[in-house]
């Protein structure tokens, strides 16, 4: 499957960097370009029982939802949804492993129908150790984007900084949907409490 597949209707996410930035209140999210400028917005919607991240363009237009597929589980499936079809363009699967903290979190980019896998976004191994001891959050998270085959193709930098703040780079996409992996910066702290 080519990446442009996964693509949303009137959303251009096509440039190599971007830019996340998390409001020092709640989960709410702003996506850059790397000109500065907002491309997209997301938030965790606060009481629900499926935890759900409406997002917006630059214009304020819903764009698509991620939405949980279980109830309050911080281990499983959260899709994504196009907000003017209505299809459901990737899932977004998590296996939480008690290991975590020293092999890495992997989260699964999938393809909503044939369960394909289409890219992986994993944490740096050890990484996580360090952060859950004395200096807590102010380690900034790091990961790596590999496609299908597991080459290299990008990666989610935290920065340190009184807020979340990461920067994506993708250096060969080809194969990869962006849009999925953008949001998937903003859903992976969200749950994962960064």
């Amino acid at each position: 499957m080519e990446a442009s597949n996964y693509d949303i209707e009137g959303l251009d996410l096509s440039a190599d960097q971007y830019t996340v930035e998390q409001n020092l209140i709640r989960n709410q999210y702003t996506a850059l370009d790397d000109r500065g400028n907002t491309v997209l917005e997301g938030k965790q919607k606060t009481f629900e029982l499926k935890e759900e991240f409406p997002f917006v363009d630059a214009d304020g237009e819903d764009v698509f939802t991620v939405t949980a597929q279980q109830i309050r589980d911080y281990e499983g499936q959260y899709v994504l949804t196009d907000a003017r079809s209505g299809e459901d363009v990737v899932v977004l699967d998590h296996e939480y492993s008690l290991l975590e903290q020293i092999t890495g979190a992997t989260w699964t980019i999938r393809d909503p129908e044939t369960d394909a896998e289409l890219a992986a976004i994993t944490s740096r191994k050890f990484v996580g150790l360090f952060r859950t001891g004395l200096l807590g959050n102010l380690i900034p998270h790091h990961y790596e984007i590999t496609d299908a085959d597991g080459g290299h193709v990008g990666s989610i930098s935290g920065q340190l900084s009184m807020k979340d703040r990461y920067d994506i780079e993708i250096d060969d996409a080809s194969s990869v949907p962006r849009v999925p992996v953008v949001a998937a910066a903003m859903v992976i702290d969200a749950i994962e409490g960064h």
